[in-house]
């Protein structure tokens, strides 16, 4: 990526658009002073814009970026006053409002590690997270304080309304130091399958992983943003430093309920919504709402976190627009593909292309790029691939490139993810991959949501079981389901068991947590 891509992005972005000349001056001296990180990012939105609205949530309505500076600095003061500083580590557990973006922003001012709480979790797993990640302090919502009782009782927890007083009584300092070393985020891992594991985010060294998203995704500079992906988790923290580096204003809600979220799509008129796939597969729930006059201003709906059911993509586009652009990435790796509109028209169920800046390879076993159309592990690099976990652990990497843990193919110029790769099972010899059950039984009318896994079978090592949610007003029976796979796949594809349920365990961030699925055959 040479200077000339990065100056055409951001001109054709909108942001290269003339202003105050002393307000400019201000915006670039604050990236060259703080950097490309969270504090960086807000000081230059409030120095070249600061009576622009940069958070519309349900705390507090609008809140300027001057005034979320001066906010965040006041948290800064709050933070040092307690006896934080550069190095130590500090925990939030919130939902999406503007005082968790006040505190991200004052952490990464003062040189504090913050490790983001996942607000799915069970109080049990996570004072066990909390304990791995070596928090010296929380802060979290009010309505957490149950989940956080079982933290150790010596542990300072600062609830959102007592850092509210406390910055109502604090003043804002002259000016903020800035600090030896850059507070880091830890995003914590999903963890579908075991405990959370943290990951620290790397902070950008300039505009590279902006331009590398918003040469494919069309956001632009003071665009309104409504982000339901929590930002707790990477894609919504992601969607919030896009927005802050385009000086955008950025919409929250608590707690995303569907008819709230098409509620603020019509009201509000955003430009852009980020959300998880499972958001927008309750959204298309609702009673049909074709008028896009209502949402007439709506270009982009980005995605991320998990993969579509067969057909959906379709569907969605139908309905809102060939307005869904969807980003395949992980914690570990940030993005690693981008399917725009066209891409999934063209194939519903493309991953994409990678992104300005960023290598894909798929590689066999040995480390070796395969042929087009085969499948192997999907290996990434770009400029925000992790250095690994906070635990000191870290996932394969070859030649710099860091494995997804995704297997996958290329078919053309399109990219696709075919499972995890440990997900394949082996069944009387025989290896099954249950996504491709899952897809099938994902296009069954009937089907509201499914998932498939692998068990242990004392006779054939192991065995297929499906997790099936049917769509209101559907019966479907286990016989239906076996009878649909062999219909249409070989018979060691056809799952031994079939379990009902009225909706899958999903995490937080949307992913269904299979280690809960496994407990029916422990």
């Amino acid at each position: 990526m040479n200077h000339l891509t990065v100056i055409k992005t951001m001109a054709k972005r909108g942001m290269l658009a003339p202003g105050p000349p002393a307000n400019q001056v201000k915006q670039l001296t604050a990236l060259k002073k703080w950097g490309f990180g969270l504090a960086g990012e807000l000081r230059q939105a409030a120095n070249r814009s600061p009576k622009a609205v940069a958070v519309i949530d349900e705390s507090r309505g609008a809140t300027t970026y001057a005034e979320l500076l001066a906010n965040s600095e006041k948290i800064a003061v709050v933070l040092t006053d307690l006896g934080f500083g550069p190095g130590d580590r500090l925990g939030l557990l919130a939902r999406n409002h503007v005082q968790a973006i006040e505190v991200m922003c004052a952490t990464a001012a003062v040189g504090v590690d913050l490790v983001l709480g996942n607000t799915g979790l069970a109080g049990p797993q996570f004072a066990l997270v909390a304990e791995q990640q070596g928090i010296k302090g929380l802060i979290h919502d009010d309505e957490f304080t149950e989940v956080v009782s079982h933290l150790p009782d010596d542990l300072p927890k600062i609830t959102e309304s007592e850092l509210a007083r406390k910055v109502e009584a604090t003043a804002r300092p002259e000016q903020l130091p800035v600090p030896p070393r850059g507070g880091k985020t830890i995003i914590l891992t999903s963890g579908t399958t075991g405990t959370p594991k943290g990951a620290a985010r790397k902070t950008p060294g300039g505009f590279g992983p902006l331009i590398s998203i918003i040469d494919r995704i069309p956001l632009r500079a003071n665009d309104r943003i409504l982000i339901s992906a929590p930002i707790f988790h990477t894609w919504g923290y992601a969607a919030m430093q896009l927005s802050m580096a385009l000086r955008a204003t950025i919409i929250l809600q608590r707690r995303f309920r569907p008819e709230e979220a098409r509620k603020a799509l019509e009201e509000q008129q955003p430009h852009a919504m980020f959300a998880i796939p499972v958001m927008l597969q309750r959204m298309m729930e609702l009673p049909s709402d074709p008028g896009a006059r209502n949402r007439r201003q709506l270009r982009v709906v980005a995605a991320s976190g998990s993969a579509y059911p067969s057909g959906f993509t379709t569907k969605f586009m139908d309905e809102y627009g060939d307005v869904l652009y969807n980003l395949y990435g992980s914690t570990e790796a940030s993005w690693v593909c981008i399917a725009t509109p066209e891409d999934m028209r063209r194939d519903p169920n493309t991953a994409g292309t990678p992104p300005l800046g960023t290598v894909v390879k798929i590689l066999d076993a040995e480390g070796r790029e395969v042929p087009a159309g085969q499948k192997g592990r999907i290996f990434c690099g770009n400029e925000l691939v992790f250095d690994g976990y906070t635990s000191g652990a870290t996932k394969d990497f070859v030649d710099g490139l860091v494995a997804t843990g995704d297997m996958g193919h290329v078919e053309g110029d399109l990219y696709f993810v075919d499972g995890r790769d440990d997900d394949m099972i082996v069944s009387g010899g025989e290896n099954v991959y249950p996504i491709e059950v899952e897809g099938l039984l994902a296009e069954h009318p009937a089907v509201r949501e499914v998932s498939v896994i692998g068990v242990p079978d004392p006779d054939f090592g192991q065995r297929l079981a499906a997790f099936v949610a049917l769509t209101p007003g559907e019966t479907l029976s286990e016989d239906d389901v076996k009878e649909h796979v062999r219909a249409h796949r070989a018979r060691h594809c056809i799952p031994r068991e079939v379990v009902f349920m009225d909706e899958l365990p999903r995490n937080a961030t949307g992913k269904i947590l299979n280690r809960e699925l496994r407990k029916h055959f422990s």
